[in-house]
């Protein structure tokens, strides 16, 4: 229950961390905050409003309001007058924390301009929770969201990814991850050490580790649900000689071109693109 005893929350935006799955990873503040803001606003009202009913905070004559990527230009006003007049406002993401891979980012950012505070009631996020289960390194990382839905653009933004030092981490549909990790052999190589994450801290929870080749193929062999993470590690470091190189590139040259030939080499060997392309060229010239 929460405590009666609770304390008004000065004006400002405070962006609520909500549980990824179990209802009680909500932190104390958060369930504090929920109870005694003058405005709540959330990404959808009915989950907040459902969490809200499992920990006993009543809405009294306060409203939710709808906040999210279709709506955002009409309900900002709202809430920059409402922080004008000094209210407190609570915006909540569907799950997890705000701002990451979320439509408050407009809202937070007007805020800020405006002049208003912003405070962050942090809690559970899903690019963190599966960090700490995946086994990969957590000192470098890179969030990447969703990668886009059509292959060709989706194959460009892994390969943009290829050199990134640490681990990467993905947000994806059940739908495209099969397509999502055959894309990501193609783009970093199979040997990466890869993992899935789904439904994390939910009754289902399920965390799959191997390298990237192997990782595709159990998962494309298999129809998954629920939410899902997807890490991949670095390249690391690795000595290739030049022979090796022209030799990767030559092959690569006899089915398509000098662009497509140092993105497949580049990948493979994790090399800079642009060294590999000067070298294709040159190799394509003497041929």
């Amino acid at each position: 229950m929460v405590n009666p005893s609770i304390k008004k929350p000065a004006p400002g935006l405070y962006l609520i961390a909500t549980p990824i799955g179990t209802a009680r990873d909500i932190t104390l503040r958060a369930l504090d905050l929920l109870a005694a803001a003058d405005m709540l606003v959330a990404e959808d009202t009915r989950s907040l409003r459902k969490l809200m009913d499992i920990h006993g905070i009543a809405l009294n004559d306060r409203s939710v309001m709808s906040y999210h990527d279709h709506n955002g230009d009409k309900a900002r006003p709202r809430v920059l007058q409402a922080l004008a007049q000094g209210q407190s406002v609570v915006y909540a993401s569907e799950a997890g924390t705000p701002m990451v891979a979320d439509p408050g980012f407009d809202l937070a950012r007007a805020v800020v301009a405006e002049g208003h505070a912003l405070i962050s009631a942090p809690g559970p996020s899903a690019v963190i929770t599966a960090l700490t289960l995946s086994g990969l390194p957590t000192d470098q990382f890179h969030f990447a969201g969703f990668l886009p839905n059509a292959a060709s653009r989706r194959k460009s933004a892994l390969l943009a990814l290829a050199e990134v030092p640490g681990t990467l981490v993905f947000y994806e549909s059940p739908k495209r991850v099969a397509a999502m990790l055959r894309d990501a052999c193609a783009a970093l190589g199979q040997d990466r050490p890869a993992v899935v994450c789904r439904e994390l801290t939910k009754k289902f929870e399920e965390v799959v580790r191997a390298p990237l080749g192997e990782l595709t193929e159990t998962i494309s062999a298999r129809a998954l649900k629920g939410e899902i993470v997807v890490l991949i590690g670095s390249a690391g470091k690795r000595i290739v000689h030049p022979e090796d190189i022209e030799l990767a590139l030559r092959a690569a040259l006899e089915g398509g071109s000098v662009r497509d030939a140092a993105d497949v080499v580049s990948a493979q060997l994790g090399l800079p693109r642009r060294q590999i392309y000067q070298m294709a060229l040159a190799l394509d010239k003497d041929e």
